[in-house]
Parts: C-alpha cells; structure tokens; sequence
C-alpha cells in the first residue's frame, strides 16, 4: 500500500493509485460477475414491513399500508428496511461509503441552492449512513426494473435503461475518481448543465418541472395550506388526516422542539430565525414509507409579515445501519453515539453538493428529529408522463449524482479501480435487479394479501 505522510501525528493516506490497484485486485475474490447472483432470503414480509410500524403514530399506519398497497413500485418506495435486511444477505465486497440507503428513482429531484439557483440531487437521506456502496446502486438500478414496468415500458426497453443506469455510475464514478479532490468535492448539476445534458425531446418536459419548482416557495405553501381565522390570524387549514393542528401539551413541545434546533444551525441562520416569530404548528403527513412517524409543520411570521415554513421530521434508526455490521473501511462523519438528526443531516449534507441552510437537528424524549425548509424551490418527475427515451436520461442522471455522493468518500479510488471500464459489473448489477424485482412482486401481493410470500429462486447471469 503506498501513502502520502502527513506531518507529526497526522495520520498518512493511501495514494489514489494504491487504491485503484487494491479495489482491482479484489476482482479475484469477489468477481464481478457474481453481483448477479440473487440469493434468496427465508423471511415473512409482511412481519419485516409491520415492525417498521413500532414507535409511528398508529391512527396513521393504515394510511402507511394504503399509500404502500397502490403497485409494487409504491410498495417498494416504503420497504426499504426489508430490502436492507436482503441486501445484508447478497454479494458485497466489503468496502464502505456514505450511502442514501435509499437511492431509488422518486427520492431524487430539483431544490434550491442558497444562492437561489435549481440543483438536481438525492433529495431524501431518513436512511444516510455509511455503509456498502452496492446497496445504493441495487436499489437504484431495480427502481429502474419496478419503474420501468410501471411506465409500461417492454422488458427488452427496461433492460436498456437498467443497463444505461448502471454503466452511468460506473462512468461517473471513474471521472471523479479522475478529478482532483477539491474538484469532486465542488461537482453539482444545476439547470442549465441538466438542460445541456436532455434531447430537445425531453427538455419540454423538464422545464415544465423547473417552472413548477421555482413557484414551490414557503409563500406558494402559505398559500396553499392555510386560512386565516376570525382574530386576523394565518393559520394552517385543517385538512385530516394529512394536516391537523396539536393538542395544547404537544403544541408545547413541538415549541421546546424549535428553541432546541435553533442551537443546531449556522450562525447567521439562527440570527436570521430571531427575526421570527412562531405563530402556528401543525402536523402533515408525508411520503410513503415516512407515514407515521412524527411530522410537523412550522409557520414562522416575519416582521413584514412574511412568511417561513419549516418541517420537523423524526429520525428514527437508519435501515442501513440496523442490516450491517461497520468494519475498518466504515467512513465515521459523526460520532459513533450521536442521534439520528444529527445523522440525517449531516451525511445529507456529504452526499448533496448543496444543501438546505436552515438544516439543523434536536432531540426529546428519547426520539431524535431533524428540520429542513418545507418547501424551497422542489420538484421531482412523476415518471408516468415521460416517454422510454426520456425514462432513460431520467434514470441516467440519478446514477451520475449516486455517483458524485459516493464519490465524497475516503475509498471512492478503490471503488473506481474495482468497477474498472468494462460493462461487467452493470449487466451482473443488472441480472440481479431484475430478480430482485421479482421478489417485490411476490413481496407486494403478500402484503395486500396479507399473506407470506415466497421466495423467488436464485439467479445467476450466463457467462
């Protein structure tokens, strides 16, 4: 192994050399190949799904069933604890980065920078934690297979695009393995280099997206989801089950909740916040796996009487870190007991290029929360209105992001060494997404049936 020394105590680091060496070298243990092979697991899925539901708000879990019983994509987009508990069972070479843990199509989309500008990243981090680097990209890549089918598309069109996603990462990760670090480290995708990127085809429908995006603002939200009382007073409108306003005592504590987090950001955020006053709380429910655990809306009042919304979201346990066991390549970004907030949100803020300022975590009564922007300028593509060649560049550009945030970490060389150029890896990666997407279909039907499915059998790509 060659090293550059550091001065004194300063711990030495591997050359990127050394590592593109190392990470090729371990072909001959795991081959690539054998990334294909989908070992099938001996488990009920539905008791692995309903677990998930301890600690949620239960007068929202049939809600978390309804939203997970519409198709097996659906379904899949809120089982990512059941497929972590698989891919712990599955082909892996060892090797650790920070991972979303949840890399699958729907968790990425367009935000707003701090200077104001549309960025296209990952876009949900409930799961961030470092862990192997494969687990993103089979998610990703069997997110392709499942979103594909629900776009309708034919298998031999879905393999193409699998395949297409797959050889992106592994290209992306080569040209930041290529970079200087400060360079990888600075590498975003705003609108303009994602227009530049798109077939005239498919910038129409991107640009009705960014259009949207830029009107998705706390004022549109204010907008949108509140009234304003008999006392003059905006307050959220009541909407059940999705927005409802607390009982007095929990009101108090979502109150304690915001002083806490206050304490968690930037200097000039929490000077900013002191020119707000907290005038409404309530809770919304989001997503698809999230529904159920703790979510609150806050509606901050400015001098001028502008508005601020912001989102409290519990943080419970990463699935990633439940399925597996850290070893010496295991990168720490926090400490090794810190809480989930902080978790959250600060390998959020490794895996984006940008980040939201006003990211900040807390903690009470033992469950961990963390707090971002409501709404800030988002928007994501609802896949079943584009067309084969568009799901392609869609699908194409979430792996070059998974790529560029795997690319933050210490071993990023190792993993370009070991991927290499040639498509070896993407058709294994690929082989095995489309068995593990017949495994969600069985795992969907015993969950809206009830009953525990099968397992499907193991795979193996032909040489």
């Amino acid at each position: 192994m060659e090293t550059i020394t550091g001065l004194g105590q300063h711990r030495p680091i591997e050359t990127a050399a050394s590592q593109r060496a190392r990470g090729k070298a371990a072909r001959r243990d795991v081959p690539r190949a054998a990334h294909a092979v989908f070992t099938p697991i001996d488990r009920d899925p539905v008791a692995l799904v309903e677990a998930q539901n301890e600690g949620r708000l239960q007068d929202l879990v049939p809600l978390r069933r309804e939203r997970m019983s519409v198709s097996p994509f659906t379904f899949y987009r809120g089982s990512a604890g059941l497929m972590a508990h698989d891919l712990a069972r599955q082909t892996v070479t060892g090797v650790h980065v920070v991972i979303c843990g949840d890399a699958h199509l729907s968790n990425f989309g367009l935000y707003a920078s701090p200077e104001r500008r549309l960025v296209f990243d990952l876009n949900d981090f409930d799961e961030a934690a470092p862990g192997p680097w494969e687990w993103d990209v089979k998610r990703l890549v069997t997110s392709v297979v499942l979103g594909g089918s629900e776009l309708g598309l034919r298998p031999k069109a879905i393999r193409e695009a699998a395949l297409a996603c797959a050889a992106a990462y592994r290209e992306a990760l080569g040209r930041v393995d290529a970079m200087d670090t400060l360079q990888g480290f600075y590498l975003a995708a705003d609108e303009e280099a994602i227009m530049r990127a798109l077939r005239k085809s498919s910038r129409a429908a991107f640009d009705t997206i960014a259009s949207k995006a830029r009107t998705r603002t706390s004022a549109q939200a204010t907008a949108k989801m509140t009234e304003t009382d008999a006392q003059g007073r905006v307050r959220f409108r009541e909407e059940p089950p999705v927005l409802t306003h607390l009982k007095p005592a929990e009101e108090q504590q979502v109150e304690a909740l915001f002083e806490q987090y206050r304490g968690t950001v930037r200097p000039d955020v929490a000077l900013l916040l002191s020119r707000y006053a907290l005038t409404d709380i309530a809770r919304r429910v989001v997503g698809v796996g999230s529904v159920g655990t703790r979510c609150y809306v806050l509606m901050l009042t400015g001098a001028n009487g502008d508005h601020l919304i912001l989102q409290i979201k519990q943080a419970n346990p990463s699935v990633v870190t439940t399925a597996m066991t850290p070893n010496e390549t295991t990168p720490r970004t926090i400490p090794q007991d810190a809480p989930n907030g902080q978790r959250v949100t600060a390998n959020q803020q490794v895996l984006q290029a940008v980040s939201d300022p006003f990211l900040g975590h807390l903690e009470v009564n033992g469950r961990d929360y963390y707090v971002r922007q409501f709404w800030d300028m988002k928007g994501s593509l609802e896949i079943s209105s584009i067309s084969a060649a568009g799901f392609t560049e869609y699908v194409t550009a979430c792996a070059r992001l998974l790529a560029r945030g795997h690319g933050q970490s210490p071993l990023v060389h190792w993993v370009a060494g070991y991927l290499g150029g040639s498509p070896e890896f993407d058709q294994a990666v690929v082989d095995w997404s489309f068995a593990y997407a017949q495994q969600v279909a069985l795992d969907f039907a015993a969950f809206t049936s009830g009953q525990p499915s099968k397992s499907t059998p193991g795979t193996t790509r032909k040489a």
